[in-house]
């Protein structure tokens, strides 16, 4: 298959047997890029192949240097893109929709799945709705949520009714907790469905511990080690983790804190953090035995729609200390796998790292007990999850076009 670099440009019909679909991604997120879009829609795009499906991914094109990948059942399509301010390593897609129709039209897919909700999503919408194309979405990232982490909590009202309005215009939309349907369900977002995550519990394990690497952060075989994996920005909180750090110094000052991960806040904690190992960004097997060697995962982000690196922490038989939310609040049971504080107490968070800080024994255990949790969380139940929705979503359009229906309209 020949890929293609621009949407105008006709591409290779991708060949779908009777029981195939073509699928068409649409996300401002891909792999190589780091962050749990990204990652999460890459497992979902292996988990089709698996399944016998085509996937045509439509994405931002990162710099002058990317280039449309392709293999017998996958191509890319590379739109325009800008930078998106204090997010260096992303692009936000430029508005695309005579591109996508033209496209589509040419090569026409069965559905349309759309993991983000900037313009280049907006376009993708407006385009499956013209050319009557089933769709669906993801509901990956609380952006309403993030305005007031940047001085902007004025912004959240019209946030979410843009939200609302693309979401309710998809057959279906997903999402990855019951907790987050409930929330959503509230403000008036309809059609929602389920969709959880997975983690391959045979690359996340604590068999990846490395003594070498813990050498390297300074730290002897029964010292604590402290992880945090994820961006360093404002709305993960963690000035929180700042505080929690401190907690633990004053109780144990061979306690040592890793950060996996970058961003804006970077520099900052590293200021307030002096005693602290700043691993940045660690990608494939180099990020498995950061989580593996380390001994107690602190997670303080109140802004998850899931968190994928909490389930990345179990299967590595890490105890986590989070809120009580998101994915800790599905998955662990406190005193079993973990200790959760309540939403935004900040202090209790503390006062819960310091307490498994102090307690090597009952770290151990929830070790064992964490891992065992998240045995069961296969990406392939999670990928035919997925594709009952898509498959939903085609029988739905063909409903309406036997019974002369509009495609759905917004409810704002």
């Amino acid at each position: 298959m020949k890929p293609t670099s621009d949407a105008s440009f006709l591409v290779e019909n991708l060949p779908a047997s009777s029981r195939s679909l073509r699928v068409a991604c649409v996300t401002e997120t891909y792999p190589p890029e780091v962050n749990g879009v990204a990652i999460t829609l890459a497992r979902i795009v292996a988990g089709l192949h698996q399944r016998h499906h085509d996937v045509q991914l439509i994405r931002p094109r990162r710099d002058a240097l990317d280039v449309a990948g392709g293999t017998m059942r996958f191509n890319e399509v590379l739109m325009r893109g800008m930078p998106i301010p204090n997010y260096p390593d992303l692009k936000m897609g430029m508005p695309a929709k005579p591109a996508l129709i033209r496209l589509w039209t040419l090569q026409r897919p069965d559905v349309v799945h759309i993991a983000t909700e900037g313009p280049l999503g907006w376009s993708a919408l407006q385009a499956a709705i013209k050319l009557r194309l089933p769709v669906t979405s993801d509901f990956r990232t609380n952006f309403h949520a993030y305005s007031k982490h940047y001085g902007a909590g004025w912004l959240r009202r019209p946030i979410v009714a843009y939200l609302r309005k693309f979401h309710n215009r998809t057959h279906f939309t997903m999402v990855p907790t019951e907790a987050l349907k409930r929330e959503l369900a509230a403000e008036g977002f309809q059609r929602l469905s389920v969709v959880a995550r997975g983690v391959d519990t045979s690359r996340f394990s604590p068999a990846r511990r490395d003594a070498a690497l813990r050498e390297s952060w300074g730290v002897q075989a029964d010292d604590l080690v402290m992880l945090y994996v994820g961006r360093l920005a404002a709305e993960k909180n963690l000035q929180t983790l700042v505080t929690a750090y401190a907690a633990v110094r004053a109780i144990d000052a061979r306690a040592k804190l890793v950060v996996v991960g970058d961003g804006p806040m970077r520099k900052t904690l590293e200021e307030r953090c002096p005693g602290a190992v700043f691993a940045g960004q660690r990608r494939d097997d180099d990020l498995l035995v950061h989580y593996a060697s380390a001994d107690l995962f602190v997670f303080p982000s109140l802004t998850e729609t899931f968190g994928n690196s909490t389930i990345e922490a179990m299967a590595s038989g890490l105890p986590v200390v989070a809120f009580d939310h998101a994915a800790a609040s599905q998955l662990i049971e406190p005193g079993v796998h973990g200790l959760l504080a309540p939403y935004a107490d900040d202090a209790a968070f503390v006062e819960h790292v310091r307490a498994l800080a102090a307690d090597a024994a009952l770290r151990r255990a929830m070790s064992v007990q964490a891992r065992a949790r998240v045995m069961g969380l296969d990406w392939r139940e999670v990928v035919g999850q997925f594709e009952s929705m898509l498959v939903q979503a085609v029988r739905q359009v063909q409903i309406e076009g036997v019974s002369g229906a509009l495609p759905l309209r917004a409810t704002v």
